[in-house]
């Protein structure tokens, strides 16, 4: 199993562009499923999920084809996806297991098939993540569903166009439920919507293959469906988690970078913190500088959905704040049991205490290199931010978490002159 051998205490510097969001590759390539013409997206990702997620829609019927474009840290890969062999709408648990994202293909299929039958994501108790919202949406537009043997079945000649109210805010529920409403028969309005701009990406490309959809953005999203969808060609938007993270790599390292094919945009939240820590930032067209300051001040944050401070920067800023000057508190809203990088940051010399869903930062001089274990794949990033400060060697393990959502995170990281590398 690879590891990242980090020798930190290097201030990062230079430039370095930014891939393709994971959080909208993977609904955009189900939204493959939705017609029969070729769907073509570019600026994907080459990252584990993405392989996983082509894996399912191949073994489905659907007809890959890979292109790269350029060459080193800039290229690009664009995929086309023609569904128009469809003939297996089944998503196993072998392939669903790895990756909770799987769950994006039940909307797609329900609608275009008029059946889907979809492992439940693994490891998860049907209540503690917000698949039931999926299920509850899809009941609602007439479809039959049933929970058996850890499988979502589902059943429906043609949805019906139907009022839809999610019990909270899901990502993912929202982008399910907005395609399945594409090719429905009537309106459907998703009430208490998600925001993010992945789903606003979601429907960019959606309205480019002929769907009817706005208010995307907003917490109502109004769907009138149609007949049929046609292909479409669309580019993915940059990664706003992979572009905060460089920041706070760069922010916690005392460094200067420039992260280019990236947008400030999308993340207000994340930039006004980090210039509440003292970072200089200047946001370009397609770029981002920082410039950190000789020590960083202390910054609470409290996670919460979009437009607000995004759960997935949650462990970064926890990073941060263990060498920042004072103290900072961290409320985490969204996810129970997130703080898991707590423990490998404390074998690093950090001073955090734990108490429910808070955590009490306090910065240190110095942190000291050390082997520490990966949890998932924020907390991963964390571990690397803070072995980049840390002073001597750490040991990163488990980082199969890290590559299913940084492409190429230690080749990046040495463009800026981090001293990194992959050891098996």
């Amino acid at each position: 199993m690879d590891k990242l051998l980090i020798e930190g205490g290097v201030a990062l510097a230079g430039e370095v562009s930014i891939s393709g969001a994971k959080n909208a590759a993977l609904p955009l390539l189900c939204a493959a499923l939705l017609t029969r013409e070729p769907l073509t997206l570019t600026n994907v990702p080459d990252l584990n999920d993405i392989a996983t997620m082509l894996k399912l829609l191949v073994q489905m019927g659907v007809k890959v084809t890979q292109e790269k474009v350029g060459a080193g840290l800039t290229a690009q890969t664009s995929v086309t996806l023609d569904a128009s062999g469809l003939d297996n709408p089944v998503a196993p648990y072998e392939l669903v297991k790895t990756m909770r994202a799987s769950v994006l293909v039940l909307g797609p299929l329900t609608a275009r098939c008029g059946e889907a039958r979809v492992s439940l994501p693994g490891g998860c108790a049907i209540g503690a993540r917000p698949v039931d919202q999926h299920i509850k949406g899809l009941t609602a537009m007439g479809a039959e569903t049933s929970v058996e043997q850890g499988y979502v079945h589902t059943r429906a000649p043609r949805l019906k166009g139907a009022r839809l109210f999610t019990d909270m805010v899901t990502v993912t529920g929202t982008e399910n439920l907005m395609m399945a409403a594409c090719l429905a028969d009537g309106e459907t309005v998703i009430e208490n919507a998600a925001r993010e701009p992945e789903v606003v990406d979601l429907a960019k490309c959606l309205v480019a293959m002929g769907a009817n959809i706005s208010g995307a953005g907003t917490d109502v999203i109004r769907i009138r469906g149609v007949e049929r969808l046609h292909g479409a060609t669309h580019r993915i938007m940059p990664d706003r988690i992979e572009t905060g993270t460089y920041l706070c790599a760069a922010a916690a390292t005392g460094g200067a970078v420039r992260l280019t094919q990236t947008s400030g945009s999308y993340l207000d939240a994340v930039i006004d913190k980090l210039m509440d820590a003292g970072c200089e930032i200047v946001l370009e067209r397609d770029a981002i500088r920082l410039k950190a300051p000789q020590r960083l001040k202390a910054v609470s944050i409290r996670t919460a959905p979009y437009p607000a401070f995004p759960t997935d920067m949650q462990a970064q800023f926890m990073a941060i704040n263990t060498v920042a000057e004072g103290t900072a508190v961290i409320r985490e809203t969204i996810f129970e049991n997130r703080f898991m990088h707590a423990v490998e940051l404390i074998r690093l010399g950090a001073d955090i205490k734990i108490d429910g869903n808070t955590a009490f930062v306090t910065g240190v001089g110095r942190l000291e290199g050390a082997t520490v274990m990966a949890t998932d794949l924020r907390a991963s990033a964390s571990l690397v931010i803070a072995g980049l400060a840390a002073r001597g060697e750490t040991l990163v393990e488990r980082i199969y978490h890290l590559d299913r959502g940084y492409e190429h995170i230690e080749t990046k990281l040495a463009a800026l002159g981090a001293r990194v590398r992959r050891v098996k």
